[in-house]
């Protein structure tokens, strides 16, 4: 697998422009054999976090398909013109499947995709589908609630805490169902909010987590690309709660679960599908039924029976006998925003422009 900057990336196309010109009617014949595969991570690969978990997903596609498959990966592109750049590149150098693994690749992608018509583009955390446009995401509200339920289990002050990349529905939403498995818990219990405007800023993030903790917030979660969350927290002597990838080893023995994300179905479906010739877009968005959303191990701290409670708890999401979002559900302002009897309908959820009742923090 090739794994470039983005001028690695224009030397790239160019000798493999030069390589196909040069080959002949073999050489092309065995280059159609070979899926050609591009993935656009937003941030840089690192240990752990968001773009490693791709980085992931991307192996197993290398291990499932071996030789039949060609992967080029760039990573550490979150600006839309170079994104739309980038995708075009890819688009233009013969890749037959393209990846954008962030929101913000929304745009560039939907500009793209429909001047490659015969290209098929997947894109993570996407809303918009186009004939040639897919989707998928993962439901980390399930994991959150789940995790929730833990922190207030552990947490003493009464108090927890998050950090999110930006005020987007896909963050907002976690953001409270963590609140709500709290309650679950612990009825009064609240959480602090607060956003980086950025995926990937240790710097902001060692603040923000200090500042939480600073306000009595005993469990703090992150979701971010990074670990400081994590780290912070568990340096500070609060209870942490990691995203995407298990960030134990970060934080001191105070981390008392994560909610990780596994990707390998989503793109060995997509792979499997353009290969096989009956890839067709669509939008999928599992959870921990389909293993896209995992918890990662609990904390030893947390006792034997409130860990088989979580699992129980786990298994009951799955099977669609609790729901994180079923009402009564009121607003910060004490509206009601789902009845009892109730759930949040999909559309909702995905649109969630709202902070739920205990919630300390603003959206805009």
């Amino acid at each position: 697998m090739n794994s470039l900057t983005r001028r690695q990336f224009l030397q790239y196309t160019g000798a493999a422009a030069s390589v196909v010109t040069a080959g002949g009617l073999t050489d092309a014949a065995r280059a159609e054999e070979v899926l050609k595969v591009g993935v656009v991570y937003v941030s840089p690969i690192a240990e752990i976090g968001w773009t490693k978990q791709h980085a992931l997903a991307v192996e197993a596609v290398k291990s499932e398909l071996g030789d039949k498959v060609a992967i080029t990966a760039i990573d550490n592109i979150f600006m839309p013109q170079d994104a739309e750049r980038v995708f075009r590149e890819l688009a233009a150098s013969g890749n037959q499947l393209i990846f954008g693994t962030s929101f913000s690749h929304g745009t560039p992608l939907q500009k793209v995709a429909p001047r490659f018509a015969k290209t098929a583009f997947e894109h993570c955390s996407g809303i918009v589908h186009l004939a040639n446009l897919g989707t998928f995401e993962a439901r980390y509200y399930e994991g959150c609630y789940v995790a929730g339920a833990a922190g207030a289990h552990m947490s003493k002050s009464g108090k927890i805490g998050f950090i999110g990349g930006f005020p987007i529905p896909d963050i907002v939403g976690p953001a409270n169902a963590l609140l709500l498995g709290a309650q679950s818990v612990k009825p009064d219990i609240t959480c602090n909010a607060l956003f980086l405007n950025s995926w990937f800023d240790p710097g902001k993030e060692k603040e923000a987590a200090n500042t939480l903790l600073s306000q009595g917030c005993d469990v703090i979660c992150s979701m971010t690309d990074t670990a400081t969350g994590v780290q912070v927290a568990g340096e500070g002597g609060a209870w942490s709660i990691g995203y995407a990838s298990d960030m134990a080893r970060f934080g001191s023995g105070k981390q008392l679960t994560a909610f990780t994300l596994d990707w390998s179905s989503d793109y060995l479906r997509a792979a499997k599908g353009v290969a096989e010739g009956n890839w067709k877009p669509e939008a999928r968005w599992d959870g921990l039924a389909a293993g896209v959303v995992k918890m990662a191990p609990y904390n030893e701290a947390i006792p034997a029976e409130i860990v088989a409670k979580l699992k129980q708890l786990e298994a009951d999401i799955g099977a669609g006998k609790v729901h994180p979002y079923a009402g009564e559900v009121k607003d910060q302002d004490g509206n009601v925003k789902v009845a009892g009897g109730s759930v949040l309908s999909d559309t909702d959820i995905r649109g969630m422009n709202w902070f739920v009742q205990g919630m300390i923090g603003k959206l805009g």
